[in-house]
């Protein structure tokens, strides 16, 4: 089974369905459209719950919409989304880089 990892205090979001949707970089485990995911806690290497994959979108980080960053956690400004990421990769992350915006219900 595929595995995705989240911060903790993102996973809560999960939990509370007020995220339903990760943006990704990067991806090497080719998450695709009907999917089931593993979802754990980055800190602890729990997982933390199941989700299915109803909804893949790629296009450069620069490009997202609003629609996009609905269900994703907020950011204050652009700057800080890029550092966010950028430090999550530990690598530049720019608005050309690709993003593949995952969308996701838990499986209960």
């Amino acid at each position: 089974m595929k595995a995705l990892k989240f911060r903790e205090k993102l996973g809560k979001l999960i939990l509370k369905g007020e995220k339903t949707s990760t943006w990704r970089f990067f991806d090497d485990k080719n998450i695709s459209k009907g999917d089931i995911i593993s979802m754990i806690i980055a800190e602890t290497g729990k997982e933390f719950a199941k989700s299915k994959v109803t909804n893949v979108i790629e296009k450069n980080f620069g490009e997202l919409t609003r629609d996009d960053k609905k269900d994703h956690e907020k950011f204050n400004s652009d700057k800080e989304m890029y550092e966010t990421y950028s430090g999550y990769y530990k690598t530049k992350i720019t608005p050309k880089t690709k993003v593949k915006i995952i969308k996701f219900e838990l499986i209960k």
